[in-house]
């Protein structure tokens, strides 16, 4: 048998006629109709008439039947073309859920097919848009260049303007005249107003006023201030005869008086307390505790708040009663004995927890509160002892115990019977092991590893005391640790290790430091795991902390694993340069170009270090063993040339470059080799060798810079021109070379030669800042500021926003007035707030308002983002020449020599300049900080 239903007893489907399938229709009996027929209606009286009319021959009534029946049969066809139209053929239609459900497909294939086209709909509706704004501007939008114009009109031209409808200004200097008439003023308005703010200093008997005082009104009255004033007085004591009735009395009963510190304290207690604004209505809390605690009288924290709360309302008995009610109904509680202990005094505090303790004398919390409620040593020992009788397992209480005794012996007998009743606590065994001697220490570790093989303090402990013994170079304890840890499964992650590590650091124990990070620091890491990345970032933290031997020890870990890695061997020595000794600076270098030979940059930085020592001997030979390692390298050919030119050999320097053209011959060897000629001042010498560089390298922009630097010099302005002018058509894109060009041209007061070398440096260089601001700057030479303010607007719309830091500083401090800087200022940072540039311009309108600290911390901002622009540190030196310490200039000193900043206009301008070549980082720093303005 199935479960499914016999097909007559099955309901009827939904919207079923019967009958309907096979012609049948319904019929009504008169039952249903009722007592009375219905009458004919209005449609069959009118087809009746139209047949009666078209017997009788009245063809107008039948044209007229026709013509009505046309008149429908339009109707209908104009009905039937709307298909949300309903009325007609489907009006007697029944909606059903078939109905429902096409209409549902046919609505969401319609919003399928608009999706498809939206957004080409509303791509070209936006362009459609977009078009006719520009053809058809608002007027906003065609003044808007006009109204920001209005930001530079002052106070004076603004209340200049005439008024709307008055162009002439006549009118409005008849006004002004109106206002300016003078006319005479009489005699006794001065006299009364020369009288008006005099005070009479005598009063004579009979109350009339002194001479000189005004007359009195007619009525008669007179003042007389010495009554005011005697009135006033008796006013004044009978109000504080009142006020020290209210007062304290004094003992004889005769007299009352008001004690201004009485009085005052009197109104501080007065007042609530600052908390309870934080309970509100303190009523309507009372009342919920209330009926919390009876509800539920069992419910400790509801007895502790309710006694909280009327402390807080100040009434500490109402607490108290509170709180003892609690302890009647909660006496297994101990919060609620401990919150009651807190609110009554020592005395009462004492019995208190007496009464506690014997409701519940296995809480250690209960005991050690009642411990601190002693007053002396040897009364708090009684009551720990009693403590531990009742609880010999609490480890809680016996260090509490140990703490307490001040005899070492008697420490350590306590510890050992500890241990015994508590052989799994880790504190207690290390606690023991740091109160015995080495050798007794060594056999109470061995014991705690025996019942606690899982704790990796006690193997910790156990090397710190091999490193104390002068074993710790011997015994690996810590390779035996991670083996047993592994082993049993409570290996800790690398993370808590280097926690240890940094540990062991803080508390001396070096050796063991670094035994923790070589056993453990590879632990969880995979070969497939970034290791390198994860251990600098590891060592990078524990720098940032100031555990230096931690970093070192890491490093060291890292290059056994990648002996090969400069990037490692780099970060080594940066630790050792800032953190450690020279001798271990140069011990890691050593090992460096050992292990990484072909690295120029490890051999010149050895070389360096060595060089800078004061060992100029060793510095060579360390060049030449690079030189086998790494031979025709241009970077330690120049630094060879470096170290003699610095140590005064010219002619070895210059031997070294003519054999590094042969061996090695780039254009930045050329390059160095102009250079050197240049700055020892043999300008004959640097145009020939520039020459020969330009054959070899014609694409090299700097040696066509250095030849039209050279004619400058010479004094051959027209050789000069033809240099750059040949340049910037072999290298169209050095931006550096069309400055030098254009500024060449303004020196000889050919200015629109330069307009029209800048013109095309932008032609050749499109959307370059420099070029933008190098252009505005012209014009600002030249006076004419309008051209500089158009210039400055095109270039804003040409040069991406993230580039405009140049230009927005120039545009702040050249064509904005001061009042204005500050909102330019916070329109700038918005559009380019990471630029080095416009941050320094920035700190520097901080300074001019004296708000100093912005000013710092804007600088520092500016470094920040890039140390490398050298008038950062120029203007931020500068700043504190004026408003900083000595220690902060040293220190912005010492940091912009470690970081040797390369960039800037005016660093770079000064610092390649030959006369400025032998000097130093810090020299050229002060040299910029004066040149900068």
């Amino acid at each position: 048998m199935t479960g499914r239903r016999d097909f007559l007893s099955q309901p009827a489907p939904e919207n079923y006629v019967a009958g309907l399938g096979r012609g049948a229709t319904g019929f009504t009996t008169r039952s249903d109709l009722g007592p009375a027929r219905e009458g004919p209606s209005e449609d069959q009286i009118k087809e009746a008439l139209a047949k009666r009319a078209a017997q009788l021959g009245f063809s107008d009534a039948v044209a007229g039947k026709k013509k009505d029946q046309a008149a429908e049969e339009d109707d209908n066809d104009e009905r039937f073309q709307d298909p949300d139209n309903e009325v007609g053929l489907f009006a007697g239609g029944i909606y059903d859920k078939d109905d429902d459900e096409a209409d549902r497909i046919y609505r969401e294939i319609d919003e399928k097919m608009d999706k498809r086209r939206r957004a080409r709909r509303e791509a070209r509706e936006q362009a459609e848009r977009e078009e006719y704004e520009r053809k058809n501007p608002k007027i906003s939008q065609q003044f808007a260049d006009l109204k920001r114009g209005l930001e530079s009109i002052s106070e004076d031209e603004w209340a200049a303007l005439p008024e709307v409808g008055d162009l002439t200004g006549r009118n409005k200097r008849a006004r002004q005249a109106r206002h300016q008439r003078f006319y005479v003023v009489p005699d006794s308005v001065l006299a009364a107003a020369n009288s008006a703010g005099e005070l009479g200093t005598t009063i004579a008997d009979d109350g009339a006023p002194p001479a000189g005082a005004p007359k009195h009104s007619t009525d008669g009255t007179v003042t007389d201030f010495a009554k005011i004033g005697q009135a006033r007085d008796k006013v004044l004591q009978v109000r504080l005869d009142q006020a020290s009735q209210n007062g304290t009395s004094t003992t004889s009963g005769s007299a009352t008086s008001v004690d201004p510190k009485g009085y005052l304290t009197s109104l501080a207690k007065s007042q609530l307390p600052e908390s309870a604004a934080q309970v509100g209505d303190i009523n309507r809390v009372r009342e919920l505790l209330e009926s919390v605690i009876k509800t539920n009288p069992n419910n400790g924290p509801g007895w502790i708040a309710a006694a909280r709360l009327e402390e807080l309302a100040g009434k500490i008995v109402a607490a108290r009663n509170v709180i003892a009610r609690g302890c009647d109904h909660c006496p297994k509680s101990e919060d609620v004995w401990l919150e009651n202990i807190r609110l009554n005094d020592q005395r009462n505090a004492r019995i208190i927890a007496a009464s506690a303790i014997k409701k519940n004398d296995r809480s250690v919390r209960l005991w050690v509160e009642a411990m601190k409620l002693e007053d002396d040593a040897r009364s708090k020992k009684r009551v720990i002892r009693h403590a531990l009788d009742h609880i010999p397992e609490s480890e809680a209480l016996w260090k509490e115990a140990v703490n307490l005794e001040e005899d070492p012996d008697d420490a350590k007998l306590l510890l050992a019977k500890a241990t015994e009743l508590i052989p799994l606590s880790v504190d207690l065994w290390l606690a023991l092991a740091r109160l015995e001697t080495p050798e007794n220490a060594q056999k109470v570790l061995n014991k705690a590893r025996k019942h606690c093989p899982t704790s990796h303090e006690i193997w910790i402990a156990a090397a710190r005391l091999q490193e104390q013994l002068g074993q710790g170079e011997k015994v690996n304890v810590m390779k035996r640790a991670a083996q047993v840890l592994v082993k049993e499964s409570a290996m800790p992650k690398r993370e808590e290790w280097i926690t240890e590590a940094e540990k062991c650091e803080v508390e001396g124990a070096i050796i063991t430091c670094g035994a923790i990070i070589r056993e453990t620091l590879g632990y969880g890491l995979d070969e497939d795991d970034d290791r390198k990345e994860t251990w600098l970032e590891d060592a990078r933290g524990s720098m940032n902390r100031g555990m230096y031997e931690t970093a070192r020890a890491i490093y060291a870990y890292a290059l056994r694993v990648f002996p090969t890695s400069k990037t490692v061997w780099l970060a080594a020595a940066d630790l050792e340069r800032n953190y450690g000794k020279r001798e271990d600076l140069w011990q890691v270098l050593e090992k460096a170009v050992n292990a990484v030979p072909h690295s120029e940059v490890l051999w010149m930085m050895l070389a360096k270090e060595k060089w800078q020592a004061g060992e100029v001997d060793n510095a060579r030979r360390v060049l030449a063993r690079a030189f086998q390692q790494n031979p025709n390298n241009e970077d330690i050919w120049l630094a060879a040339v470096k170290l003699e030119a610095e140590n005064d050999q010219t002619e070895q320097a210059r031997g070294l470059l003519k054999q590094a053209r042969q061996e090695a011959p780039t254009d930045r060897v050329w390059m160095k080799s102009v250079a050197f000629e240049r700055q020892l001042n043999n300008l004959d010498e640097a145009l020939d060798l520039v020459q020969q560089a330009l054959n070899l390298f014609p694409a090299y922009p700097k040696l066509w810079m250095m030849k039209g630097q050279i004619y400058e010099d010479l004094g051959k302005k027209p050789q000069a021109r033809e240099a750059y002018a040949t340049g910037v058509k072999a290298v169209p894109g050095s931006v550096p070379l069309w400055l030098l060009y254009a500024r060449l041209e303004e020196s000889t007061g050919l200015l629109p030669k330069a307009r029209s070398v800048l013109d095309r440096a932008r032609l050749a260089v499109p959307k370059s800042p420099e070029l933008w601001c190098e252009s505005v700057r012209l014009e600002l030479r030249a006076g004419d500021t309008k051209q500089a303010e158009s210039l400055m607007e095109r270039a804003r719309r040409d040069v991406p926003k993230t580039k405009q830091g140049l230009l927005w500083a120039e545009k702040i401090w050249h064509l904005t007035e001061p009042k204005q800087r500050k909102p330019r200022a916070v329109e700038a940072v918005k559009e380019a707030e990471n630029d080095p540039v416009l941050l320094s311009a920035v700190a520097r309108i901080f300074w001019g308002e004296r708000r100093l600290d912005k000013a710092q911390s804007w600088f520092e901002r500016a470094l920040v983002r890039n140390s490398d622009l050298g008038d950062s540190w120029a203007w931020y030196y500068k700043f504190l020449i004026e408003h900083g310490t000595p220690e902060k200039r040293d220190e912005v000193v010492k940091k912009c020599v470690g970081v040797e900043p390369r960039h800037g206009e005016v660093w770079q301008r000064i610092a390649k300049d030959p006369r400025n070549a032998r000097k130093g980082v810090e020299e050229i720093l002060k040299m910029v900080a004066a040149e900068v303005h």
